[in-house]
């Protein structure tokens, strides 16, 4: 269920894709996909979490190939690359989490699982950054603040 859920938010979004749709993909029963997900937004915030750990494991993987903090900065935006070219097979509507924030209201619990998340790729870059200015912590914060906005602008 998870994985018709994830491909069916990312190509048609979260708000246009009903329960009914998933259901009928994945070939289970309503009730089988409520035993796991009480509602849509559950299910949503579980899409969400999805993506944010396929994120970190395509990144976790990038840094062990590094060499330092320099080649750390480049992992994360290795990563963003590898997302997008990932999803030109399927078809590549841009970040994930940042179409579901846009469709969800204000206070939703998914908009907080995609704030923590672009929270915690600004967090990566700054400490490589610090690594690389350590003498400067100020100046990496606000690099890394303006790279990570960067990146969710190329994305």
């Amino acid at each position: 269920m998870l994985v018709t859920a994830v491909r069916r938010f990312y190509a048609d979004g979260v708000t246009a894709t009903g329960i009914d749709t998933i259901v009928a993909e994945a070939g289970v029963a309503k009730t089988s996909l409520y035993n796991n997900f009480h509602s849509k937004a559950e299910l949503v915030r579980a899409y969400l979490d999805a993506r944010h750990e396929e994120w970190f494991a395509t990144y976790r993987t990038r840094l062990e190939e590094t060499v330092g903090p320099r080649e750390a900065v480049l992992a994360v935006f290795d990563t963003y690359a590898d997302h997008a070219e990932a999803a030109q097979a399927t078809g590549f509507r841009g970040c994930g989490l940042l179409n579901a924030a846009a469709e969800l209201p204000v206070g939703d619990i998914g908009r907080d699982v995609v704030r923590r998340h672009k929270e915690t790729v600004e967090e990566l870059i700054g400490c490589h950054l610090g690594q690389l200015l350590p003498s400067r912590p100020g100046e990496a914060g606000v690099l890394a603040e303006h790279l990570s906005f960067l990146l969710e602008g190329a994305m």
